[in-house]
């Protein structure tokens, strides 16, 4: 074969290799289709802004917040609150199946928990009952329709919800709305293990009531954890795959199961109209404080159960947008409503019927026909999965965010669909699926399982109520916020007290979670504080020269065409000394260029920004990526990009590549990518805390892995490099010489 013709086949290798590796690289767009849309529903919520305030309405409210800026009376700006999302039909039936799931599927297992905790249905007499249902129409009124739906959702950031978010938004207010944070985000998490073994598990416990299996589950008393676990393990099993086709019908399945629950309720309620009697909050009242409650002050936490849904609420507002759950919120409301005051009239009924003596009845599948029992099972289930895998993707979400504030270590992140919204960390699913089964098995069925279920969760909507009530204070509505921190966070600490009665039944088990989880957010951040405290830099003044000498010394050969540092180090005027000295560190790392590249967090969701600093040379770089934090870390292409862009404007000289590489870009060199990792010196002078964290930091990341798969770096085989973190340190006393 001719010289030619070799050259030629290595050239079309070059420009053809992207068809064998498949590497990443940056879209032509700036933005994906699901952005801009976001971006479109933002300008018109500014343009409603502006033409509500160009009309003379200059008042706020409690009932509206979000993002903006406006001028006071002063001049100086503050936030200023978004009107309404843009309500569609699409994307109102996709609320229900991403939102409502949790809350859905409460009205399985409240009931059968206040029976239980009466001691049985001929305990429960008409007016314990009418009190009952009391209690959970104005808990529902109070904490999920007013404090939610009504203020929490309007302060929003850039359209996300959730604790993480609110947090982003408010952390320049202060230092220490982290605690609250991070409380709450771990509360959250260590909850969402116990929802999706309750949800499937009260579903399952529904067969247990049809005529043809009642002998079958009446002697096989482990039937019903097996099948829950069977059914979990399929859930589980399928995350890496994605849920965007099955996603799809999520919504349809939980329209139907609210209208189902909703003619069943409505049909109970037709037996016995006295049940509206619980519209009145002194039914409730009354009940709780009199002697026909035997569960005492822990009714209220069997009440809470029938809201432990409502931060779904908030959490899942920027997948679908405020407006469509205003749209579909009344219509769900209703439903539940319906079906509570039905099973209410179910008891009433059936206080003195003998069959449920000895045992605890569920009202909500005891309520309809036996003949609809079947497809009130079959509903169940789905609406319980629907329920968990809502649960199990907001757990992915949460744990990416206090990834991206550096609360945790940096784990493979995987997207099986199209969507941004859908995310899949490995870890994390499988740590979620050893846990729910744990549950499964220690508390055998759902009745025990809500011993321990809603604990934690209280401790989440208490710092959401704090959060909140800050950032109505930071906009001027002293007023409001001194209203909201009176009511809502003394209802949630009432829920909180209460539920602590479950302590030892089971509450424990979540807590220990979320202490856990708390732990490993409190050693992280506080490592990485630590590591930064130590971090020294250098001018450019004294460290180019010896660097431009590498650059130009040809008897030392390229160890890469680029060597590109990944470093935390927010500084673009100098450069970090672990940089420098892992540049001359052994056999120094000669490079046609050397990028020192960070990545910064941005408190927008959708952020896509750098900044390049060259110290006026053609051979070092410092550059900074400013992400949302929704946006996925796809460092090599953006690292390509950039590259490219410097080249165009002349501020890289141009690079080729002679061989093909993984990356499949014939235009840019070689690139090796270096992670330095630190290692805590004996000699270290730091406090036993501090130490403490830094051990347990490093230990932690030894477990979970490097953040190589986390910045996309795997695919390019990443060099990770040790060394000394140098805090202060003790000086060893001289050694005296002794005669040999």
């Amino acid at each position: 074969m001719s010289q030619p013709s070799q050259a030629g086949g290595c050239e079309a290798l070059l420009t053809q290799a992207v068809r064998y590796t498949n590497a990443p690289r940056v879209s032509y767009r700036s933005m994906t289709s699901e952005e801009r849309r976001e971006m479109r529903n933002s300008a018109k919520r500014m343009n409603s802004v502006q033409n509500t305030a160009t009309a003379g309405s200059t008042t706020n409210s409690a009932a509206g917040a979000g993002t903006d800026t406006s001028a006071d009376s002063n001049g100086s700006q503050k936030p200023r609150m978004n009107g309404r999302t843009k309500v569609t039909a699409a994307m109102a039936l996709i609320a229900l199946g991403v939102v409502y799931g949790d809350i859905g599927t409460s009205p399985l297992y409240v009931c059968q928990t206040f029976l239980a905790g009466q001691g049985g249905l001929h305990q429960a007499t008409h007016d314990s009952v009418i009190g009952m249902m009391s209690l959970i129409f104005w808990t529902i009124t109070l904490i999920t329709t007013i404090e939610y739906v009504l203020i929490c959702m309007r302060v929003d950031n850039k359209g996300e919800g959730g604790i993480f978010a609110l947090y982003s938004l408010l952390r320049k207010y202060g230092a220490w709305l982290l605690v609250p944070a991070m409380i709450g985000g771990s509360a959250f998490l260590a909850d969402s293990v116990l929802t999706p073994a309750m949800s499937i598990s009260s579903a399952v416990e529904g067969l247990r009531t049809l005529p043809a299996f009642e002998t079958i589950f009446a002697e096989n008393k482990e039937l019903t954890p097996m099948i829950t676990i069977i059914v979990l393990l399929v859930l589980f099993s399928v995350q890496s795959r994605g849920v965007e086709r099955i996603g799809k019908v999520f919504g349809s399945v939980v329209l139907v199961w609210f209208l189902f629950i909703g003619i069943q309720g409505a049909l109970n309620l037709a037996n016995d109209w006295s049940v509206l009697r619980a519209l009145n909050p002194v039914y409730g009242v009354k009940f709780l404080f009199s002697g026909q409650n035997h569960a005492g002050i822990a009714l209220m936490g069997t009440v809470f159960l029938a809201i432990t849904g409502a931060e779904a609420l908030y959490s899942d507002m920027g997948h679908v947008g405020r407006g469509n759950i205003y749209a579909t919120w009344p219509f769900v409301n209703l439903c539940l409503v319906l079906c509570y005051f039905g099973q209410g009239a179910w008891m009433i009924h059936n206080e003195e019927n003998p069959s449920y003596v000895t045992t605890v009845p569920n009202p909500f599948f005891e309520m309809m026909h036996p003949n609809m029992r079947f497809i009130a099972v079959f509903l169940a289930v789905a609406a319980g999965i629907i329920a968990s895998q809502a649960l199990i993707s907001g757990a992915f979400t949460i744990v990416s965010e206090a990834t991206r504030l550096n609360w945790m270590p940096h784990l493979q992140v995987r997207y099986p669909a199209r969507t941004r919204g859908q995310i899949y960390i490995p870890v994390i699913n499988t740590v979620l699926c050893v846990a729910t089964i744990g549950v499964m098995l220690l508390f055998k069925d759902s009745e025990h399982i809500a011993s321990a279920y809603g604990l934690a969760l209280t401790i989440t909507m208490i710092m959401t109520s704090i959060l909140v009530t800050v950032y109505l204070w930071h906009i001027r509505m002293h007023i409001a916020a001194v209203l909201f921190a009176i009511l809502f966070p003394s209802i949630m600490v009432m829920f909180f007290i209460s539920s602590m009665a479950k302590f030892l039944h089971g509450g424990w088990f979540t807590m220990v979670l979320m202490i856990v989880i708390l732990g490993i957010m409190y050693v992280w951040n506080e490592g990485t504080r630590l590591e930064r405290a130590q971090r020294r830099h250098m001018r450019p003044e004294d460290c180019l020269p010896v660097l431009q000498r590498l650059h130009d010394d040809d008897s030392i050969p390229y160890f890469a065409d680029n060597i590109v540092y990944l470093t935390s180090d927010m500084d673009m005027k100098r450069i970090d000394t672990d940089v420098f000295f892992s540049i001359f560190a052994d056999h120094p790392k000669r490079a046609r260029a050397w990028w020192a590249v960070s990545v910064e967090t941005a408190d927008d969701p959708y952020t896509r920004e750098y900044q390049v600093e060259n110290f006026g040379t053609d051979y070092m770089y410092r550059v900074r990526l400013k992400l949302g934090f929704k946006v996925q870390q796809s460092v090599p292409a953006y690292i390509h990009q950039i590259m490219h862009d410097l080249i165009k404007s002349g501020d890289l000289p141009m690079q080729k590549s002679v061989y093909p590489k993984v990356d499949s870009d014939p235009d840019i060199g070689p690139i090796k990518y270096v992670l330095i990792h630190k290692a805590l010196m004996p000699e270290s002078k730091v406090s036993t805390r501090g130490a403490w964290s830094l051990e347990m930091k490093y230990a932690i990341r030894h477990v979970a892995g490097s953040p190589v798969k986390w910045f996309g770096l795997a695919p390019y085989n990443p060099l990770i490099e040790v060394q000394p973190l140098f805090l202060s340190t003790v000086r060893p006393p001289r050694l005296k010489r002794a005669e040999a």
